[in-house]
């Protein structure tokens, strides 16, 4: 059992040692085993794929403002598009990542909850709560996680 509790501040990057496999529309959109995943304090792990392992023509540049990590840089945001649907600023990368997270450079994450599935090996993930965090929530991870109504100033 891992607790967000114990995940550094700033945030680690490590190797992600499951099959990710993202699913939109009845198509498998992502199936890597070479993910990357970012652990950091209070947060579910964000799982990150190469964009080698994602299928093409899938992701699209999303009208969805850029946005700021103070740990990992500027992030560009996508709009997803796979049989026959369109998930709006679904997927998010880091084009120019800072200096300790440049192994991430292009590497693409997803929101679980506005996917049909993510999926750790054979373990659907949970989605985080609330709408700007992307956590993905298994069931060897343990909270409370930041993200819900009223976890801000965490």
């Amino acid at each position: 059992m891992e607790s967000v509790w114990d995940y550094p501040r700033p945030p680690r990057l490590e190797r992600c040692s499951w099959r990710v496999r993202v699913e939109l529309g009845g198509v498998v959109i992502a199936d890597s085993t070479r993910a990357m995943r970012v652990l950091e304090t209070s947060h579910p792990p964000g799982i990150y794929v190469p964009p080698q392992d994602i299928l093409e023509g899938s992701l699209a540049p999303s009208a969805h403002r850029r946005t700021f990590c103070e740990w990992k840089g500027d992030a560009r945001y996508f709009d997803v598009t796979a049989g026959g649907r369109t998930a709006q600023a679904a997927a998010w990368a880091y084009p120019e990542p800072v200096a300790a997270f440049a192994a991430l450079r292009d590497h693409v994450s997803f929101y679980p909850g506005r996917m049909d599935a993510c999926l750790l090996d054979d373990e659907r993930v949970e989605a985080q709560e609330g709408g700007f965090y992307g956590g993905w929530i298994t069931a060897d991870i343990q909270g409370p996680f930041k993200g819900a109504p009223g976890t801000s100033g965490w």
